[in-house]
């Protein structure tokens, strides 16, 4: 995949050369460019900015600014260009994974006010935001999505499986994680994970981590049992009806049953 950065501060962009992300692109033949809007500004200045129209505080990147600086973007295959707003949707999981699949993003990165709405409505595909925050500039958003997206890309993790047990994939937040010591100020990791028994393991860590997108995310919960539970194997959908009966989640499985959907009672 192709990343192309449109920026005042092309290095912002040095941090994605680092990590999981660097090995994408210095190993893996991905590529992230930067362009500066400076180039483009037409003033000796190289200011390329305006006060709105209207009045008010801060500067607005004017619309040709943005046109000229895309217009030397080299384009590679299906490509999408993203820009970054705090008024837009949020990135979500399912975004990413769309993402995933273009030959090409270009990350539009503006500062102060923003960009020129014509240049929104002309100029840019899709707009994204990173949650209900206003930052400084869109580059760090760009490399939240960069950052998201690469780990998506054949080959850039090391373990495939990583990302698909990865908190939102499964339509769950991950469960809790342990490493030694067993022990830690009077804390003990829990036993089941110190045992051998891989089936035990395996439904624990689901349980958990249905409670822990239970307690902190009921919207996720709620579609979770919606789509997701009917395709559950009994012991998997045992483990949610657990989480959803607290009081009852010692109780050992009823003889014979033979699964559970929301509303009805455990031997349903």
């Amino acid at each position: 995949m192709r990343f192309d950065a449109l920026t005042l501060f092309p290095e912002f962009f040095e941090a994605a050369r680092l990590g999981i992300t660097g090995r994408a692109f210095r190993d893996l033949g991905h590529a992230l460019h930067t362009h500066s809007y400076r180039p483009f500004a037409g003033n000796a200045f190289g200011h390329v900015d305006d006060a709105p129209f209207g009045g008010g505080p801060g500067m607005v990147l004017r619309p040709e600014v943005l046109r000229d600086t895309l217009a030397a973007v080299p384009r590679s295959g299906l490509g999408r260009v993203v820009h970054f707003s705090p008024a837009a949707p949020p990135l979500t999981h399912a975004k990413v994974l769309e993402l995933a699949r273009l030959d090409q993003l270009i990350l539009v990165c503006t500062r102060y006010e923003g960009l020129d709405q014509r240049a929104v409505d002309r100029c840019v595909d899709e707009e994204l935001s990173v949650g209900e925050a206003v930052l400084s500039g869109g580059e760090l958003p760009a490399l939240v999505l960069i950052d998201a997206v690469c780990r998506w890309l054949p080959g850039v993790l090391g373990n495939e499986a990583s990302a698909e047990e990865d908190s939102f994939a499964t339509g769950l937040l991950d469960h809790p994680h342990y490493t030694r010591p067993a022990v830690f100020e009077g804390l003990e990791v829990p036993a089941v994970l110190q045992g051998g028994d891989h089936g035990a393991i395996r439904l624990w860590r689901l349980r958990e981590a249905m409670a822990r997108t239970k307690r902190l995310r009921p919207d996720l919960w709620a579609a979770y049992l919606r789509d997701r539970l009917p395709a559950l194997d009994r012991p998997a959908q045992w483990a949610a009806w657990q989480v959803e009966h607290p009081a009852d989640g010692d109780r050992p499985k009823p003889k014979g049953w033979k699964g559970w959907r929301p509303g009805a009672g455990p031997a349903d």
